[in-house]
């Protein structure tokens, strides 16, 4: 087999290390830094003690928290407004503001809109301004990869893809981690591990991404219930934290599969946070899934600590009923049905996923799929 193994940014690792911010950009030269960052954490002051880190580094700042939920396209341009100018950004938060941070960063510096790159209608530029990704929950492993989403002006999830997206420092925090609500926790926590699990045994896996991958399968079973029962345990924060971005390092060189075929399908409905939406299409396609009984859903196994693929389904089944995540969409998909949701599955822009599992996906499994999904309850 060969591979390419795509460029993994600085990482540092360590509790407290959201207060060497001002350095670390200083270290990488910036004059004028942009933070983009989650409106909670900014109203909780971490955006002003950041701006006062660079400000005695000599560094002027501008902040931009202007945003909730999954990244829209007028987040990205409201974004990029604020950055034009700048020769850093600072992302802080979650997935949503790092895939932000990441897409302004680009369009900045090309005076191009997000919807000129937008499904890679047109190669990225060559020179992005700068960036410094904190990740703040443990989920989408956007601090590491080349992947980033938003919805376009219609609703429905897009992507940029590319190189130039990608951090030139990242900055691990188990302490940011801390104040995660459990549920967000969870669902963070089992958006990352499907993220390990979908790189380890898709179409396009090869020993190195399977790496990182069975490495955040083996941190993330162990840890992952600690953290959601126990918030302030920073040891079991880290682990659940690492495990997220060597899951990112996965799926930017091998990609996902069909769970994420079913979250992005369901966030072209209605509104629902991904990580719950992933793992809702998770469990009700892994039974199906590892009848192929591959030796790659066999060594994914083992690194969750099982001894076959064929435990995956109870196993995954059984983490979520311990770390508290209910089977149940948000309200707003009591106006939706299957057929939609299937519609949903087989658009373009979804079909790279489709693709990518590693047994063939009919058009009845679609039905199948969307109509297991649709028959949860729409309680959330």
């Amino acid at each position: 087999m060969q591979f390419t193994t795509s460029f993994v940014p600085e990482i540092r690792f360590g509790n407290n290390l959201h207060e060497t911010v001002g350095r670390a950009a200083a270290g990488l030269g910036a004059r004028r830094a942009a933070i983009v960052i989650d409106g909670f954490l900014a109203q909780a002051g971490l955006a002003d003690a950041i701006a006062a880190q660079l400000a005695k580094e000599g560094i002027d700042s501008r902040i931009f928290s202007s945003f909730s939920g999954e990244p829209k396209l007028k987040h990205v341009r409201e974004a990029t407004a604020v950055v034009t100018g700048c020769d850093l950004v600072i992302g802080v938060g979650g997935g949503s503001a790092l895939d932000i941070a990441k897409i302004a960063a680009c369009c900045a510096a090309s005076g191009k809109d997000a919807m000129h790159y937008a499904l890679a209608a047109n190669p990225l530029p060559e020179n992005p301004l700068k960036k410094i990704l904190v990740p703040t929950t443990a989920g989408t492993g956007s601090e590491t990869s080349a992947t980033n989403i938003f919805a376009s002006a219609e609703g429905k999830k897009l992507w940029i893809w590319g190189r130039e997206t990608k951090a030139d420092l990242v900055l691990l925090d188990p302490v940011l981690t801390a104040t995660l609500p459990s549920n967000l926790t969870a669902w963070c926590g089992l958006d990352a591990f499907i993220h390990a699990f979908e790189a380890a045994t898709n179409r396009n896996t090869h020993a190195g991404g399977q790496f990182y991958a069975h490495a955040a399968l083996k941190l993330l079973s162990g840890a992952l219930e600690t953290a959601v029962r126990e918030p302030q345990n920073l040891e079991a924060r880290g682990q659940v934290l690492l495990g997220s971005c060597h899951a990112g390092v996965a799926i930017d060189n091998c990609g996902t599969a069909v769970a994420h075929n079913i979250s992005h399908a369901l966030a072209g409905l209605a509104p629902v946070h991904h990580g719950l939406a992933t793992a809702l299409g998770f469990e009700a396609t892994l039974g199906w899934l590892v009848e192929a009984d591959t030796p790659e859903l066999n060594a994914a196994a083992r690194a969750c600590g099982l001894g076959s693929a064929s435990e995956l389904p109870a196993f995954v089944s059984n983490l979520m009923d311990r770390t508290g995540i209910e089977r149940a969409l948000p309200k707003a998909f009591a106006g939706h049905d299957a057929a939609a949701l299937a519609g949903e599955m087989r658009a373009p822009e979804n079909q790279p996923m489709r693709r990518a599992t590693v047994r063939e996906i009919s058009d009845a499994d679609i039905d199948a799929f969307a109509q297991r999904i649709m028959a949860l309850p729409k309680t959330l």
